[in-house]
This record gives structure tokens, sequence and C-alpha cells, in this order.
């Protein structure tokens, strides 16, 4: 048995969720039962942590967060390949408990990361992004890789996307040469444009704290980002703009896209790959996947749907674990998962639900482990 599942957001890592899938497999089985472990991920948090869980090394550094404050976030790198998660720097996990920046907060620290990355020797990073606190359009990635933003009087622009607006010129021939020679994945579930109904600002700019005023000053101003990128670098500026995957934590993907030259892969696929999930599925007759909340949006290029794709592709069964379950049966098995087990049926209160999550899990896979008569 192949257990490939996600995080459960708030309650367990992905980690976690192998572990007590495990145990509860073995606990509820009436013989011996093999089972195989793959802490899955989309790109977006939790990234890091399902690589080092596959072997990768994880690699802690200083760096500046959301807010200008220093944080410490970890990559993990495997040879010459790493894995790069901009909520590592970048993310709401670092600001303060109610506490938003929509128009101040910055990626700066991430394009630090990514430089760290690139001193360890990597030539091949996986970036995976969401989870983001910023809307800045990649500008102080950018910024912290070489690129120089300057407004009219020659000064750099100030951090963040309500900024952007005073951009006057942008200067992208100073980045690292190292990404000339660097291949970028840029990993994601979102494929929104950089900016207008469905825009990073307009889609994403609320979780952040932007009310419809700042929404509407964030897209301006990113509109006026990309303009500025085009008299600097061409049509393709443009283009990048519009690509799948540019309007990615908070227009994050459009840096990556035009100033990078990363190419955009569904998050999922990507993560699949590096973590090793064909080798270990051809050694699979079953496999079990699943995330906190099992939902539309888990249709929609999440992990368990990631799994069930491909595992539905090499014949294999699928059945899943969550913590809540909101999709229909049907609607499960078009996605290619057969059966799925919510820890709501064991305790429907959502809190002590997550609290319980560990146990919880265990007692959700003895059961699985009883109806398919291992």
């Amino acid at each position: 048995m192949l257990i490939a599942a996600d995080k459960f957001k708030g309650s367990l890592t992905a980690a976690q969720v192998a572990e007590h899938v495990t145990t509860g497999l073995r606990r509820g089985a009436s013989g011996t039962v093999r089972v195989e472990t793959l802490p899955v991920a989309d790109g977006g948090d939790g990234t890091v942590e399902a690589a080092v869980a596959a072997g990768f090394e994880r690699r802690e550094v200083r760096v500046t967060g959301p807010l200008g404050e220093p944080v410490t976030a970890s990559y993990a790198l495997r040879q010459d390949t790493a894995v790069v998660e901009m909520a590592e720097a970048s993310g709401l996990r670092h600001l303060p408990a109610g506490v938003f920046a929509p128009l101040t907060a910055t990626t700066y620290g991430t394009g630090e990361l990514l430089r760290a990355a690139l001193d360890a020797g990597a030539r091949t990073i996986v970036f995976g992004v969401g989870g983001s606190a910023t809307t800045d359009g990649g500008a102080g990635m950018l910024g912290a890789l070489g690129a120089r933003l300057r407004t009219a009087d020659g000064e750099p622009v100030a951090p963040g996307g309500g900024p952007l607006r005073e951009l006057a010129s942008a200067d992208l021939s100073t980045l690292d040469p190292r990404l000339a020679r660097t291949e970028i994945v840029l990993a994601s579930d979102v494929d929104n444009p950089l900016t207008g109904p469905t825009g990073a600002p307009a889609v994403y700019g609320p979780q952040k704290g932007a009310g419809e005023a700042e929404v509407a000053e964030l897209d301006a101003a990113l509109a006026h980002y990309a303009e500025v990128l085009e008299r600097a670098v061409g049509g393709r500026a443009a283009t990048c703009a519009q690509a799948p995957g540019a309007g990615a934590a908070g227009g994050l993907g459009y840096g990556a896209l035009v100033g990078l030259g990363a190419v955009f892969r569904p998050g999922i696929e990507v993560m699949l790959d590096v973590l090793g999930f064909a080798p270990a599925l051809e050694r699979a007759d079953l496999v079990i996947t699943g995330e906190g909340s099992l939902d539309r949006q888990t249709l929609h290029g999440k992990a368990p749907a990631g799994v069930a794709a491909a595992a539905r592709a090499r014949g294999r069964r699928v059945l899943a674990v969550c913590g809540r379950l909101a999709i229909d049966r049907e609607a499960l098995a078009a996605a290619g998962i057969e059966r799925a087990y919510a820890l709501t049926d064991l305790e429907p209160d959502p809190d002590r639900c997550m609290a319980e999550a560990g146990p919880l899990l265990e007692r959700t896979a003895a059961r699985l482990a009883a109806d398919e008569g291992l």
C-alpha cells in the first residue's frame, strides 16, 4: 500500500499523516500489510517538508520576511536540484496574528532564498508558490536577485505592490547571471493571470487583507509594473502577464516567468516527479491519498487529484482520507478516487477534529483496513 497524502492544514504535516495512517492500517489489518509512504505537496505550504521526507537535505537561511524583519526559511537540496517554497520566506505564516500588509509586503526574502539555493550549487530549482502574504508581482524577489527597479528620481522602488505605481524604469540585465544557466520550474495550482477580474489582486488580495480600494490600487500598480517591464524586455512581458501561473502568489509567478525564465507546470505534477512517485506507484497495489479538506478545490490541481490521476493511469485503485469531505461520490469517482474516509464521520466537532486529528486518523485507517479485508 502506498500512502501519498498531503498535509492536513492546521493539524498534521504530510509526513505525520503518513505515519498515523500506517499505524491505523497495521492496527486494523488481520494480516501483514506492506506499507510505503511518500508524503506529497502541490507547490504550496508543506512542499519543502515533503521533499525532506523524500530524502532531500533541509537547508536553513536567514532572509527578509514579508514585513522586512529577518525570518528563518528552509529550502531542500539533493545533488543539484533544489526545492524552494516561497511561503518559507514570504508567506502569511510570517505575519503576526491579525496583521496584514497588502500594499507593502515584499517578496525580497524569496529572492534571497533562491540566491541561497544557487550558492549551494542548484542548477534545477522547483519553485513552489502559494500561501503568500504578498502582492508585489515578484518585484522584491527580482530586486534581491540583482534587478534594478527605479522611480523617476532614480531611487529603488519601495517594497510591496502599492509602490509599484511609482516605478519608472526596470533593468533586468543585472540579474544574477547564474539564473540563465538554471532550470526554474514554477510549480503552482494557480493559473490566474497577473491582473484583471481573475488576476492576483482581485482573487487573492482579500485573503491578504486588501479591501476594495486596495485591490483596485494593487491591480493598477501591477498593470503599470507590467508596462514598465514590457518597455525593458519587450513583448514577452505582456505575454507573461496573461500566462497561466502569472497571478500565483500575488503575481510572484509573473516575476518568475518574465524575469527568471521560469517554466510553469502544475505543482502536483512537478512534485510527483521530484519525489519519485512513478517508481513507488509501480510497487503498489493500492494508493491512499488525501488532505485536510476534500472539496471542489481538490479537483482543480490539488495533490489528491494529481495522485489519483497518475494512479488511475497505471490501473491502481485509489482511496482517500481527509478531515472533511465536501464533494459527492460521483465527483470523487470522476477524479479517480473510489472512496473517501472523513475524520468528521468520527468526530463532527471541527475544533476537536483538528485537535485530535492524529488518533482519529488512526481509527479511520483501521476502518479502511477492515473494509478492504486486509
